[in-house]
């Protein structure tokens, strides 16, 4: 496209501000880019809010892939760590709860609702039999100032937390507000230990996921969640 408008990539960097070695990237697909960065290249190409639609497609399919691998490795951990910012971690939700949940997230028939709770709830089954991992969950106190908007929905849920804390393999504790600021706030973070003795992270917002394996980043998330673990009670 940057061959079609005639545009050094030099001229390119003048017109968006990016680094000229960052729009290589992008270019040469080493890079996702953000929304923002693609609103941009479609006002100077003049392409409306084309770039801004690819970008949203190809998230979607990167987001999808690495969620998915997530997924694969969860089933194979023998210990996983999670922080939930905002809402009771999916393992540990009620169907009821999950459903309002997801509902909330994205638009979608009733058909594919379901069929994401579903899936919800299959994941559940990795928590029981002999072989499940040990499962920490630390719930930011906000967790719980957000309830289900039905009272019955959310008394079930809470009563659902009592029961899973009594297994051998489940821990929850709760992050008081009194724990003040830190960096695992705005988003949700699970760290796995696998049966080989290594460990990865998945970041996840409302909208997007990471999936971290490279052993310096992974180390530098698990410090951030014991620091605040320190915290809890």
């Amino acid at each position: 496209m940057r061959d079609r408008s005639g545009l050094s990539l030099e001229e390119l960097h003048d017109e968006t501000t990016y680094d000229r070695s960052y729009l290589h990237k992008l270019e040469t697909g080493a890079r996702l880019g953000s929304l923002e960065v693609m609103a941009a290249l479609d006002k100077v190409y003049g392409t409306g809010e084309q770039l801004q639609q690819l970008w949203e497609l190809a998230r979607d399919d990167a987001f999808g892939s690495r969620y998915q691998r997530f997924m694969r490795l969860e089933r194979e951990a023998t210990v996983q760590y999670q922080y939930a910012s905002s809402t009771i971690p999916g393992l540990v939700q009620t169907r009821a709860y999950a459903t309002e949940v997801l509902e909330q997230a994205r638009p979608r028939d009733a058909a594919a609702l379901q069929e994401d709770v579903d899936a919800r709830m299959s994941r559940q089954a990795i928590l029981e039999g002999e072989d499940a991992p040990h499962f920490r969950a630390m719930l930011d106190e906000a967790v719980f100032h957000r309830a289900a908007s039905q009272p019955a929905v959310w008394l079930e849920q809470l009563e659902a937390l009592l029961e899973w804390q009594k297994r051998p393999n489940v821990t929850l504790q709760l992050l008081p507000f009194s724990a003040g600021l830190h960096d695992l706030m705005g988003g949700s973070l699970t760290v796995l230990w696998l049966a080989n003795g290594k460990a990865v992270a998945y970041l996840e917002g409302s909208k997007s996921g990471e999936l971290v394996e490279e052993s310096g980043r992974v180390e530098e998330l698990r410090l951030s969640y014991d620091l605040q673990r320190d915290k809890a009670l």
